[in-house]
């Protein structure tokens, strides 16, 4: 009998790119995604009533508490004894790293497959004019599905070797005994952070003019692209943009950056 293969991947938009390719080669393989970012928030232990009450407390979000329960159902699928799985990998993103780091802990000695995207180049040819330069595979999120199915990546798919899993689950281990707010990309490897960490980042992005939310949020994500890493989401900036009005470091006009086109922002006025 043939043995059923299970994707992990841990952002939901990449889910959905790799089932569309896989559904585009004819297969029918079951991709199972995460969708908490546990870039962020207490990780000891993952508990979802725990993160969504910080998430409540420090982001203002009053609806994650489906997020984690979700992804606690998509852990589960990894304790599945009879199927091959494949996790899909890239240290480039702090949010699909942390969360392959708590599938592999979860999964304890079962042999895995790992698709590891972190030095993956890909280029696109588009219609007209040559085609664009090789760029780094920074998330699977970050892919076309049909660019998936064309280079058919899940024939990257290698045995996680012991050496590897070992330092992973030390990492893991130790970023949990720290419990820190926030976990960041540093030197190729996931390191803890204050939650003030990107707070600089977004005070560059605002100027003395009133700006929406949205693009304040847009200027800062891409920030740190040009070092080909995906450090954190809008979830966690909205917050820290809420954070730095309270603070005083900010003004705003609206109700809240969770509204992020019916908001703006501003660096206080000198009077």
């Amino acid at each position: 009998m043939t043995q059923t293969i299970l994707h992990f991947v841990f952002t939901p938009s990449g889910g959905g790119c790799l089932v569309q390719a896989l559904r585009k080669a004819g297969r029918d393989d079951p991709v199972i995604a995460s969708s908490d970012d546990l870039s962020f928030g207490p990780i000891n232990p993952v508990d979802p009533l725990m993160r969504s009450k910080w998430a409540e407390k420090e982001l203002g979000r009053t609806d994650w508490i489906s997020i984690p329960t979700k992804s606690e159902r998509a852990w589960d699928e990894s304790r599945f004894p009879d199927n091959r799985k494949i996790a899909w990998l890239t240290r480039r993103s702090a949010m699909e790293y942390a969360g392959f780091l708590e599938w592999l802990s979860r999964l304890g000695d079962a042999p895995c497959d790992i698709v590891d995207l972190t030095e993956i180049e890909v280029s696109y040819r588009p219609e007209h004019g040559p085609p664009e330069p090789p760029q780094l595979a920074m998330s699977l999120g970050y892919l076309h599905h049909d660019k998936i199915y064309s280079d058919r990546l899940w024939d990257l798919a290698r045995p996680l070797q012991q050496d590897a899993r070992d330092r992973y689950r030390n990492l893991w281990q130790r970023l949990r005994s720290e419990d820190a707010p926030l976990r960041v990309i540093n030197g190729g490897d996931l390191v803890s952070a204050p939650i003030s960490f990107f707070d600089s980042m977004v005070m560059e992005c605002v100027t003395n003019d009133w700006q929406k939310v949205s693009r304040v949020l847009g200027d800062a994500l891409v920030a740190k692209w040009d070092d080909c890493t995906i450090q954190t989401g809008d979830t966690f900036l909205t917050g820290r943009i809420n954070a730095l009005v309270e603070s005083g470091r900010l003004e705003m006009q609206g109700k809240s950056a969770l509204e992020i086109f019916d908001s703006w922002v501003r660096l206080p006025q000198t009077q």
